[in-house]
């Protein structure tokens, strides 16, 4: 769904051709998946268009049109990390109005506004990336995450070292 420049729905158009070197603004969503102290990280797929092999947040994705963004989110958690909808528990925006925009080294612009959700894995619940998404993926202390976003943030996408530093995020 695109945007307008006042952050109000705009239409729509196919993601494929919209992910350009000239994108326009469009909804998207950001998700950290918790289990316990920990969180997930994932290693973008190699065959992703943008920032491909890119170590991020837990997973990301776009609403369709009328999709609730709540909604969005429980549907990539299954398709990218195999996560049951039952198995996310507490799927929580917490930071509505984030937005960036940035450009990967392929000249490809990422310009979303995009939520931030916060969810928990339910105990026993299991991840299992889709290969065609994710390349890899850890679970590692918050802190430590935090750490090392700091420490290296060129090793991470660029919306993930943003939003390590909103409040709630780790």
């Amino acid at each position: 769904m695109l945007a307008d420049a006042a952050g109000r729905p705009a239409g729509t158009a196919d993601k494929a051709r919209v992910h350009t070197a000239d994108t326009p603004l469009h909804f998207a969503f950001s998700a950290w998946v918790f289990r316990g102290d920990d969180v997930l990280v994932t290693r973008r797929a190699l065959g992703k268009k943008t920032w491909p092999g890119v170590w991020t947040n837990s997973f990301c994705g776009h609403p369709g049109p009328g999709e609730a963004t709540a909604d969005a989110v429980v549907r990539r958690a299954a398709f990218e990390l195999g996560i049951a909808p039952a198995a996310l528990d507490d799927v929580t925006c917490f930071s509505p109005d984030y937005a960036y925009r940035a450009t990967d080294s392929s000249g490809i612009v990422e310009n979303e506004i995009c939520p931030v959700y916060r969810c928990t894995l339910a105990d026993g619940a299991r991840v299992r990336p889709n290969p065609e998404e994710v390349d890899d993926y850890a679970w590692v202390r918050a802190s430590d995450l935090s750490q090392a976003v700091r420490r290296a943030p060129f090793a991470f996408s660029p919306w993930m070292v943003e939003e390590i530093e909103l409040d709630g995020v780790i």
